[in-house]
């Protein structure tokens, strides 16, 4: 009988052990890549790995939570408008309160006594979940009647993202952006907004990296400068190699340094105090040199397998709001790693995107975490309808 089936016997370990894998892993590049800075700053050399791991524990009590509730709940209107007024109401206090701390240039995180957080990393999954439901009920006239399914809501997440980017945090904000194109896409809405999408993001690329070329990026205002330098050295860091390329320059040694099986764990030298962000931006990088190209890959296999995984169970779905999630969810993880893996590579400028897992950052964790439990719950209903589908097929002949 399908109701006797209990929750816990329809876990999708194909999607859980990977995410164990790579916490753990995480956690261990967290420590390697950490300690040295800390000692070097006179500080106690397990402080970031116990923050880590504080919100690794806080992660899988809220996974546990979440798998254990009613996907229907995630479909509550008035639950989803809390959650967003709520980030609404986080995003401007951090921008336009004291509230807000300024890391990196970018005003983007909250500080309570010992406790920070990045409004802008649980945006995105906020958005991802809002854009699920409202595109999820509109799919009876999404196709025939685009203005009326997608245009309020557009304002709305709109708004959200501009949020972000005058923090300023470009980075997220491009990231939110290509969110909301992935989801609308995947709405079901006619294939030529595919087109026009696809060609207005090529045409607005390629014109604003030109004009930032020939303008020497004379009309960027200063509060924006950094992403003009990041465009200038991102070719050739080594022309200014002291200066703006000093990171890109960097993490190209270190990737270098590693070979094809690293110099060991805990031995890297780019990360006591040659590469900046070693902990966060280019720990892939650090990776590489300490573990080696072909180990790096592995992970990188391993993540790319969860995440297909998480895309299938979306394709594989049959409710709309089930499937938007699961590719809303795939498609964030996917591009953080191309966004994260072209800026250390130099095929696209640095960003300040971290790495999914690896890169320090409670806030991140938790968030990937969440989502990582939302595919869970998704892909244990879909396999509970399925075998109520089945039984009754049964029952009736």
């Amino acid at each position: 009988m399908p109701n006797k089936v209990k929750k816990r016997h329809l876990l999708d370990y194909s999607i859980l052990i990977p995410y164990l894998m790579l916490s753990a892993i995480g956690l261990i590049m967290v420590y390697s890549s950490t300690s040295t800075y800390l000692v070097s700053q006179g500080k106690n050399p397990n402080g970031m790995i116990i923050s880590q791991l504080q919100f690794w524990g806080l992660s899988l009590v809220a996974m546990f939570f979440i798998y254990k509730m009613k996907t229907t709940v995630f479909q509550n209107k008035g639950f989803i408008m809390f959650a967003i007024v709520v980030i609404s109401a986080l995003l401007l206090a951090v921008r336009f309160t004291t509230l807000g701390k300024e890391i990196n240039g970018a005003k983007g995180w909250l500080q309570f006594g010992g406790f920070s957080m990045q409004p802008a990393e649980y945006l995105k999954i906020m958005v991802i979940w809002y854009l699920a439901f409202i595109l999820g009920r509109r799919q009876k006239y999404i196709d025939e009647e685009f203005k009326k399914a997608v245009f309020r809501p557009m304002l709305l997440v709109g708004f959200l993202i501009f949020l972000v980017a005058i923090q300023p945090d470009l980075g997220n904000a491009a990231i939110l952006t290509l969110l909301v194109i992935v989801m609308l896409l995947s709405s079901g809405i006619n294939y030529m907004y595919t087109y026009i999408f696809g060609g207005l993001g090529i045409i607005g690329s390629v014109g604003v990296i030109e004009t930032l070329v020939l303008t020497k990026g004379s009309f960027v205002p200063a509060r924006y400068q950094y992403v003009y330098q990041r465009f200038a050295i991102f070719l050739n860091p080594f022309k200014d190699e002291r200066n703006a390329g000093h990171q890109l320059a960097n993490s190209y040694y270190a990737i270098n340094n590693g070979g094809w099986f690293g110099r060991g764990l805990g031995n890297s030298i780019q990360k006591k105090g040659f590469l900046p962000e070693a902990h966060s931006d280019f720990i892939f990088s650090i990776t590489i040199e300490e573990l080696g190209l072909l180990a790096s890959l592995l992970i990188l296999a391993i993540l790319m397998f969860m995440i297909a995984r998480i895309i299938l169970v979306g394709v594989r779905s049959k409710k709309p709001f089930n499937s938007l999630m699961c590719i809303g969810i795939g498609a964030m993880l996917l591009l953080q790693v191309f966004i994260n893996l072209g800026g250390l590579t130099g095929i696209i400028p640095l960003t300040g995107i971290t790495f999914p897992f690896l890169s320090h950052g409670g806030n991140s964790l938790l968030i990937i975490s969440i989502a990582i439990a939302f595919v869970l719950n998704i892909s244990a209903d879909e396999k509970k309808q399925k075998m109520d589908q089945e039984y009754q097929m049964l029952a009736n002949q």
